[in-house]
């Protein structure tokens, strides 16, 4: 006999059957750690939807958008308090973001119903910036590159096309426009598959962009958080909405992994000013190989046969 009969439920939009203490458990967990790096846990929690709860309609990626809208906001709340929260960083992927997630929620609804190829192309992306992100902590723990303090604030931003963000008093510059544009398409990859954006533009600013995760983490989990609302909006009650019954997303499904992840996050943005840069950059990697190998293994099968 199932001791936690008593929790069973079966939510009517999804077609899910779980314990309803399940959905709050494991986000609570996964983004604990997750929001260290600037990431909500939406990007793990679309793969954990699909294979474990068998939720695989489009509906899936709106759900995702849901969990979003709930679990960020205790976490900006608490960067912007420990004053590492950039309104730069924000601006300029907030502007990239959200036209991409009109893209995408296109595509996601007309072209893209199954998920399996598109997937690939983002194993793809996650796997390159999991390797990048790595190797940058790497660097550091061998004494390639000197990060800053955790125990630092965003003392001043200067705006522009070149814009500076300085992070206990060392500056840190960096151009806007290769953020707007690589924003610009993973807007598009978020909007499809309901990732929110940050698991890609947070490896993308900390390694590529070689910006300290500190003053990255806050503005990339409110961008998320914005681009979040606007997608599950669209995917409800947008133009297209009416193309396919199960566009919607299970708000209460949705609102339960929220609950774990509004925990979960705040909780890791409370940690991440004692956990040294390297060990939040080697967790952030190896979570986003974990789930790119997901991601990327039936393909791996198909060409082995």
């Amino acid at each position: 006999m199932d001791i936690f009969e008593i929790f069973k439920w079966h939510f009517e939009t999804s077609g899910v059957n779980t314990y309803l203490f399940l959905p709050p458990l494991v986000m609570c967990l996964i983004s604990s750690f997750t929001s260290m790096g600037g990431v909500s846990g939406a990007f793990i929690l679309l793969p954990f939807q699909m294979s474990v709860l068998h939720y695989t309609s489009p509906g899936v990626s709106a759900t995702n958008f849901v969990y979003n809208i709930v679990a960020i906001p205790g976490g900006v709340y608490r960067y912007i308090r420990d004053g590492k929260f950039s309104r730069i960083i924000f601006g300029a992927l907030v502007g990239g973001t959200l036209p991409g997630v009109f893209v995408g929620y296109y595509i996601r609804i007309r072209y893209l119903p199954d998920p399996a190829r598109f997937k690939i192309f983002v194993g793809l992306v996650l796997t390159y910036l999991g390797l990048r992100i790595l190797w940058s902590a790497i660097g550091e723990r061998t004494g390639g590159t000197k990060t800053p303090l955790a125990s630092g604030r965003i003392t001043q931003e200067a705006f522009g096309i070149k814009s500076t963000v300085y992070f206990n008093e060392k500056p840190y510059t960096f151009s806007l426009i290769p953020i707007v544009l690589v924003s610009l398409i993973v807007g598009v990859i978020g909007g499809a598959y309901g990732i929110g954006g940050g698991a890609l533009m947070a490896p993308f600013l900390i390694s590529v962009m070689n910006l300290p995760v500190y003053i990255v983490s806050g503005a990339s989990l409110c961008s998320t958080w914005v681009s979040s609302i606007v997608a599950a909006l669209f995917y409800a009650f947008g133009p297209l909405s009416s193309a396919t019954s199960q566009a919607s997303p299970d708000w209460f499904l949705g609102s339960l992994f929220g609950f774990g992840g509004l925990i979960g996050i705040y909780v890791g943005a409370r940690l991440q000013r004692r956990m040294p840069a390297t060990i939040i950059k080697v967790i952030l990697g190896l979570t986003i190989m974990a789930v790119s190998i997901k991601y990327l293994w039936p393909a791996f099968r198909a060409i082995a046969r």
